[in-house]
């Protein structure tokens, strides 16, 4: 087996805690404790005995992930140290050597390059800037074959912010039924809409279907590393072997945490705290990149506290995010990352005033750049 170098989380580890901005993080700024939990709340967290969880997590915490998928038993459920654990088990168990995947492009490359090292042919289904981050109608019944084992989404996408408008939706769903895959469906945006209306899930849409969710991007609450997928009952009793081999639990505090924050009312605060983080600062970024004169070209993102421009410079998008990070200590992702060069992914979820400084010491890098 051999696996490529997760080349996005790589810069992201070297630099997201050294740099003076940080514009490459996909979810909002977090929450503390103290914002979480009430001090009643937190007192009782002295009283939480640090063993060993129930590895497929506690009953209390599948209940509530339960509620999140109307008609879900919570046998049906898995609870993994964060939604890239989930992501993993899904790859780890259900792709041998030889099987034709579809991923959908661009997107968060951690199911490709799994897919790829387990032996699979990887084939991608083009999300067109044109289209509104869409594909083409045509494409999917071109790529989405007989003999076809997965097909993986992000919806709502990372790192478009783009959500698959109801009848692209339901021509997948329906192409996937006919050809016999497995529908694999990365949902951990769910939540951070900018309108509020939360994307359905592709849960009970069909038979075979996995869908994978957490608490970071839409919650705030990343540094729990708490995620779950959710799949038929045989399937995730399947997986649970193979997760015996990894992680085995996620810790007793994170799963305490996780079920007092997806509790109905807390989360529904959790997820308006989200979105007017979104709404607010949308704004100032879309001002932002509108100063330029026509240097980015860019669809308004539907959800998630990311934007996905492209822009007008011959100079590839990783070397471009270097030397933005080398002159000005600020990180962003370069649209290579995805797979779409010459595009920019910039996370907005951190506080106003930190966006706008983080910007300003990009406005001053680009006006020498442009002049050059």
């Amino acid at each position: 087996m051999k696996i490529e170098v997760f080349k996005m989380e790589r810069m992201q580890s070297l630099w997201e805690n050294l740099v003076d901005y940080n514009l490459s993080e996909s979810g909002v700024h977090p929450l503390t404790l103290k914002e979480l939990l009430s001090a009643e709340e937190i007192q009782q967290l002295t009283e939480v005995e640090l063993g060993y969880t129930q590895t497929n997590g506690t009953p209390p915490l599948r209940q509530q992930i339960a509620r999140l998928y109307p008609g879900l038993n919570p046998e049906s459920i898995m609870v993994t140290a964060g939604s890239s654990e989930a992501n993993f088990l899904l790859m780890w168990s259900l792709i041998e050597p030889g099987d034709k995947v579809v991923f959908e492009l661009p997107n968060y490359l951690q199911m490709w390059g799994l897919a790829r090292a387990f032996g699979a042919n990887v084939e991608p289904l083009w999300l067109k800037e044109e289209l509104g981050w869409q594909p083409e109608p045509e494409d999917i019944d071109r790529v989405i074959t007989p003999g076809t084992k997965l097909v993986i989404l992000t919806n709502p996408n990372n790192p478009t912010g783009s959500i698959l408008r109801p009848a692209i939706r339901q021509q997948i769903i329906e192409r996937v039924k006919q050809v016999g895959a497995w529908l694999i469906a990365d949902e951990v945006y769910r939540g951070a809409e900018i309108n509020g209306e939360e994307t359905p899930s592709f849960y009970g849409q069909l038979e075979k279907v996995a869908v994978v969710g957490g608490l970071s991007k839409a919650y705030g609450l990343p540094g729990l590393r708490l995620g779950w997928l959710a799949g038929p009952e045989e399937l995730v009793q399947k997986i649970w072997t193979y997760h015996d081999y990894t992680t085995i639990s996620v810790s007793a505090l994170t799963d305490h945490l996780a079920t007092s924050a997806l509790e109905p009312d807390r989360r529904l605060q959790l997820l308006a705290r989200t979105r007017n983080i979104i709404r607010t600062n949308l704004p100032i970024l879309e001002k932002w990149l509108q100063s330029f004169d026509g240097l980015f070209n860019y669809q308004p993102p539907l959800a998630g506290a990311i934007l996905f421009t492209a822009y007008n410079a011959e100079v590839n998008s990783t070397r471009l995010v270097e030397k933005i990070l080398k002159e000005k200590n600020v990180l962003l992702v370069p649209g290579d990352h995805f797979e779409l060069d010459h595009h920019l992914r910039l996370g907005y979820g951190c506080p106003p005033g930190y966006l706008q400084a983080a910007l300003d010491r990009v406005t001053e890098f680009l006006k020498e750049f442009i002049k050059k």
